[in-house]
Parts: C-alpha cells; sequence; structure tokens
C-alpha cells in the first residue's frame, strides 16, 4: 500500500449554529443536516434540550443517508466560525396575542443571543426567525455592527410561501407551480403582490375574481394567527423551518435566488434606516442586492404604511432597551 503525505490541513465543512432548540429551532436542524447543507450546532439556555435534540438527529443519519455533525449545547464559544447564525430564540405568540405583542419580552432575548453569537463567529450571516421579526432583524443588525448584507430576517418566504398555498387550494393545481411575491412587515400589514402571483406564468388575475383574490391575501395576511388560534399551545415550525432552510441554502451553496427577505434600507422603495420585506437575491455574501419593483400607487401606499408601523416598533423596542441599559 503506497503511502501519502499527510496533511496539516483539516477539511472543514460550513457551520451554521441556530439559537434557540424548539420546534422552529430543532426542525431548522434537521433540514439543514438532512439536505446535507452543513453541520449544525443547536444553543438553548435550557440545559439538556439541544444535547438530546441533537443526540436523537445523530442517531437518525443512517437511515437519512447523510453523515453532517450535529452538536448540541449551552455554551456560545461552542458555536465558534459558523458561517450562519439563525435566531429562533424567544417566545412563541399564544392565541390572541399578535406579533408585537412579544416586542417587551423578545427584544432583550435576542440581543443577548446576537451580541453572544458574534463575539465568536465575527464573520457569520446572521438570519432571524424570533417575531415579531423585522424589528429583531433590525436589533440584530444593531447589536452585531455587521454590514447590512450579512443580517437579514426570515418573513417574506414564508409569507409567500403561505400565499402560494392558498392559490393552490383555491384553485385546485400543484403548489410547484405557484409563484408569488409579500413584501412588507411580518404582520397583519405584509403586502401580497396579487399582480405578481402566477401560476406556470398565468397571472391569478386570469384565473381567480378580485374578491376571491381578497379574500386570499386577507388569510395569508392573517397565516400565522390561524395556526396559533388552531393549535391553542403554540404555532406554525414547519413551514418557518422550511423557509429558513431554503434561505440557508441558497447562502451556502451561493444560488444567488431572488427571495422576498427582511433586509435593511438605505434609500430603497423610499425607506431609510429600517428593516422591511423586499425582493432581495441571496448569495455566499448574504444579501447581494435588493430589487426595487415598480409599484403601482395602491401597492406603495400599502407598503409605506406597514414601514410606518414596523418603524413605530423599533423606537418602542429601543425605549425599552435603554430602560433596562441594553442597546
Amino acid at each position: 500500500m503506497s503511502d501519502f503525505p499527510s496533511s496539516t490541513v483539516l477539511c472543514k465543512s460550513p457551520r451554521v449554529t441556530i439559537v434557540g432548540a424548539g420546534r422552529v429551532g430543532s426542525t431548522l436542524a434537521q433540514r439543514i443536516a438532512e439536505k446535507n447543507l452543513a453541520d449544525v450546532v443547536l444553543l438553548d439556555i435550557v440545559e439538556g434540550m439541544p444535547q438530546g435534540l441533537a443526540l436523537d438527529l445523530l442517531e437518525a443519519r443512517g437511515l437519512e443517508l447523510h453523515n453532517r455533525q450535529i452538536s448540541g449545547t449551552n455554551n456560545y464559544a461552542d458555536t465558534a466560525n459558523s458561517a450562519i447564525v439563525v435566531i429562533t430564540a424567544g417566545f412563541p405568540r399564544k392565541p390572541g396575542m399578535s406579533r408585537d405583542d412579544l416586542l417587551k419580552i423578545n427584544a432583550k432575548i435576542v440581543v443577548d443571543a446576537a451580541k453572544n453569537a458574534i463575539a465568536h463567529s465575527p464573520h457569520a450571516i446572521f438570519i432571524v426567525v424570533t417575531n415579531p421579526l423585522d424589528v429583531m432583524t433590525y436589533l440584530t443588525w444593531q447589536a452585531t455592527n455587521l454590514p447590512r448584507n450579512q443580517v437579514m430576517g426570515m418573513a417574506g418566504v414564508l409569507d409567500s410561501a403561505r400565499f402560494e398555498t392558498f392559490i393552490a387550494l383555491e384553485l385546485g393545481v400543484l403548489p410547484a407551480d405557484v409563484k408569488a411575491m409579500v413584501l412588507g412587515s411580518h404582520g397583519d400589514l405584509m403586502v401580497p403582490l396579487a399582480r405578481y402571483a402566477t401560476v406556470n406564468g398565468i397571472p391569478i388575475t386570469e384565473l381567480l375574481d378580485a374578491a376571491t383574490i381578497e379574500r386570499l391575501v386577507q388569510r395569508t395576511r392573517n397565516g400565522g394567527a390561524e395556526i396559533v388560534e388552531l393549535m391553542h399551545t403554540g404555532g406554525a415550525f414547519f413551514a418557518p423551518a422550511s423557509a429558513t432552510s431554503l434561505m440557508v441554502e441558497s447562502i451556502l451553496l451561493n444560488q444567488s435566488r431572488l427571495l422576498p427577505v427582511a433586509a435593511y434600507l438605505q434609500g430603497e422603495y423610499g425607506l431609510n434606516d429600517i428593516v422591511i420585506g423586499v425582493p432581495c437575491r441571496l448569495g455566499c455574501a448574504g444579501v447581494e442586492n435588493i430589487l426595487e419593483l415598480t409599484l403601482s400607487d395602491e401597492e406603495n401606499a400599502a407598503l409605506q404604511t406597514s414601514a410606518h408601523s414596523v418603524r413605530q416598533n423599533i423606537q418602542r423596542a429601543q425605549e425599552i432597551l435603554s430602560a433596562i441599559g441594553d442597546r
């Protein structure tokens, strides 16, 4: 047998850290590992929980035919040198609660998570999933002091997927044939763009009447709350994990996919110093660019209204953090 020179260079796989090992976080870990995208570190403050979930996922590797490393920890030092950090930590919505009701509870959790994670992974790209998402993404950008292309929120991918689902159910067509785009905040003031929604290239305005489209738009806006009301004890996690996984995939594989993402704006759509959902191209640098769609007067007014609400909540969050001395 021939001898080969030993290498001093270790072969390293990309690492994705998920802060928060609840339903969204643990399902996302499963998605990333089983798609063979990266090694995964699950972090949570509850001792034993992320370790147990990681072991459970490890024991499924042979069955799912992948060899990704999955670990659980309560220590941010174990997340060092992550390519991507996903923040899902925070309290979930309960029946009757809006995403904005979570503002006071989750602001400090997210800021602490961002500061701890950036200390060990200073070059990471951050994806925020915690609600209220647009505000939490802004706070993460502020806490990490990263360039705006490296901080984003998962919102529009999920909201667009919900719009696509409702269109497919209404028409009885294959969901994969439906494409839609949802802008604005991740909440009741989101802006589903009906005229950009198509079924195999055919606009839904050719397939559905205005009243039906408006009903589907309203159901999309209420998509998260509908699940919360049905479940009583929690919110959505399968679809949010899939949406986040799609973003992780586009970044790690440098796919440059055009996706609706909560991004920091500097003049785009006439908005400054705010995070809100807009079409972005995602690649290895994070947000590679922001596409400015030509909006109708009605669509633009809806986006501006959505942005106004986000800006008010950002101000409230900053006041809350200032009061507790954490900015």
